[in-house]
C-alpha cells in the first residue's frame, strides 16, 4: 500500500527462541479461548505466487463494510517497521511488523480508498477461508491512502490495536476507521508469523510460523514487545523522523499530530489479553480495553493503576473466566466491566459483518451463523462496540465524561454492567 522497499527475507526455519520448554499449557474448552479466534475455517496450503491479481471477476460478491460514524473523513497509510534490537522469536532474523495508521483526514479527493487487505494477503485470506478471489471481492475501507491529516484538530490521541491469535490486523478495521473518524490516530498492528498472513513491500507474503505448543503467555510477551516498538516508532514520527524501513511517504501533517502523552490500547481475544501485558511493559499506555479476550501469564496478577475496560460477549465474563476475576482484583484505577448480550466471541472482529454476507457462498445457515457470531444484528453489534469504545477512550484520554459508562441505558439495552 506504500512504496516501502522490502527488507531481507528472514530464515524459513522456525525456531523456538524465547519460549519455555515446558509442556503446552492446557487449552480451556471455552468459546473465547484463543484457538477459536479465526472461527471455523479450513486452512489450506497455498503458494504465494498464486496471488498476483489485483482484481477479481466482476460477477463476484462485493463485500461492504460499515461506514464510519464520526464527523471526519479518514486517512490511512501502511508502514513497514523493522526492529533491529530484537530477533523474531518464530523464524529468526530481525523482527518486522506491518502496521496501518488510521486518522482524521482532509482533502481526500485524489487519494484512493485502501482495500480491507492488500491483494496478495487478501487473496490468501479468502482461499484459507474457503472462497476464491474470483468469487469474492474484499471490501474497500473508508481510509484514503496518504490523505493529509486534519491538523486543525490539534494533536491526536493514539490508540493501538492488537488482533486475535493467527488473525490479521484487518479484523479491527471497522472499529479503527470509526475511531479515526472521531478524531483518534489508530494504529492496527500485524504480529508477524503469529498472524495467518502479512503482506510486506515487494509482494512478500509472510505466513503463520508459530511453533506448535507455543504458550499463550509467551505469545503475549512477543505482542507486548511489538506494541512497545510501534509506540517508539510513533515517537520518531512525532519528532519529525520516518521509521518506515523503506522511507515510504508519510501523510502531510502527521508529525505534528501524534500525541505521545495520550496513548491507549484495545484488542480482541488474544489481542485483548495482550493489552494488559503491554500496559505492564510500557507505562506510556494510559488506558486499555479488552474485547472478550482471556488473559495469560503473570500480568493479570500484577497491580495496574491505569483505566481499564473489560468488554465481553454474552457468554463470557468474570463469572466464568478466572483470568478476568484475577485482573479485576488487581485493577487499582478506573475500571468498568460490560457485557454485550446476543454477541459471541467472533462478534468483536470484522468477521461479524463479513460472514453473513458470505453465508450463501459458504453454505452457512442462519442457525450456524448465530452459533458462531451470536444473535445480535451485525450492524448493531458494530455500532454498540464503536460507541462504548469511544466513550471509554473519550473519558480516559480526552477527559470527556460519558454517561454511557455510568450504567445501563434504554438506548443500549444490549449492554449490561457487571458489578
Amino acid at each position: 500500500m506504500t512504496p516501502a522497499m522490502a527488507a531481507e527475507k528472514t530464515s524459513d526455519a522456525p525456531t523456538a527462541t524465547g519460549f519455555s520448554p515446558d509442556e503446552p499449557e492446557p487449552k480451556p474448552k471455552t468459546d473465547w479461548a484463543p484457538e477459536n479466534d479465526e472461527g471455523p475455517v479450513a486452512q489450506k496450503s497455498v503458494h504465494p505466487e498464486a496471488f498476483t491479481s489485483n482484481r477479481t471477476a466482476a460477477s463476484g460478491l462485493q463485500l461492504k463494510m460499515p461506514a464510519p460514524t464520526g464527523p471526519n473523513s479518514v486517512g490511512m497509510v501502511g508502514l513497514h517497521l523493522v526492529d533491529s534490537s530484537r530477533t523474531d522469536p518464530y523464524v529468526g532474523g530481525k523482527r518486522e511488523v506491518m502496521v496501518s495508521l488510521w486518522y482524521p483526514a482532509t482533502a481526500t479527493s485524489g487519494h484512493y480508498q485502501a482495500p480491507w487487505m492488500p491483494s496478495i494477503s487478501g487473496n490468501h485470506y479468502l482461499t484459507t477461508h474457503g472462497m476464491s478471489p474470483q468469487q469474492v471481492t474484499l471490501p474497500t475501507t473508508a481510509g484514503h491512502v496518504l490523505a493529509p491529516v486534519k491538523t486543525s484538530l490539534g494533536k491526536l490521541p493514539v490508540l493501538l490495536y492488537s488482533t486475535g491469535l493467527h488473525s490479521d490486523r484487518a479484523q479491527g478495521t471497522a472499529l479503527a476507521q470509526d475511531l479515526a473518524s472521531r478524531g483518534y490516530l489508530v494504529v492496527t498492528v500485524d504480529h508477524t508469523h503469529d498472524a495467518n498472513e502479512v503482506q510486506f513491500p515487494g509482494n512478500r507474503l509472510e505466513l503463520n510460523a508459530m511453533p506448535p505448543g507455543t504458550h499463550s503467555s509467551d505469545t503475549l510477551k512477543v505482542r507486548a514487545a511489538d506494541i512497545k516498538f510501534v509506540i517508539n516508532a510513533l515517537g520518531k514520527i512525532s519528532s519529525g523522523g520516518n521509521p518506515d524501513a523503506g522511507h515510504a511517504t508519510l501523510p502531510a501533517g502527521l508529525a505534528q499530530s501524534v500525541d505521545m502523552s495520550r496513548i491507549g490500547m484495545f484488542g480482541w481475544s488474544l489481542g485483548g489479553g495482550a493489552v494488559d501485558t503491554a500496559m505492564q511493559l510500557d507505562k506510556r499506555i494510559a488506558a486499555g480495553a479488552d474485547l472478550d479476550g482471556q488473559f495469560f501469564g503473570t500480568a493479570p496478577s500484577k497491580d495496574l493503576d491505569r483505566p481499564f475496560m473489560l468488554f465481553s460477549s454474552g457468554t463470557h465474563n468474570r463469572n466464568n473466566d478466572g483470568s478476568w476475576r484475577t485482573l479485576w482484583s488487581h485493577l487499582k484505577g478506573y475500571k468498568v466491566d460490560i457485557k454485550l448480550h446476543g454477541a459471541a466471541h467472533l462478534s468483536f472482529c470484522d468477521q461479524e459483518w463479513m460472514v453473513p454476507q458470505e453465508a450463501g457462498l459458504l453454505g452457512l445457515s442462519q442457525d450456524q451463523i448465530e452459533q458462531q457470531y451470536g444473535t445480535i444484528d451485525p450492524d448493531r453489534a458494530v455500532q454498540v462496540q464503536r460507541d462504548y469504545l469511544a466513550a471509554f477512550f473519550d473519558q480516559t484520554l480526552r477527559h470527556k465524561h460519558s454517561t454511557l459508562l455510568d450504567g445501563p441505558t434504554n438506548k443500549y439495552p444490549e449492554i449490561s454492567f457487571v458489578r
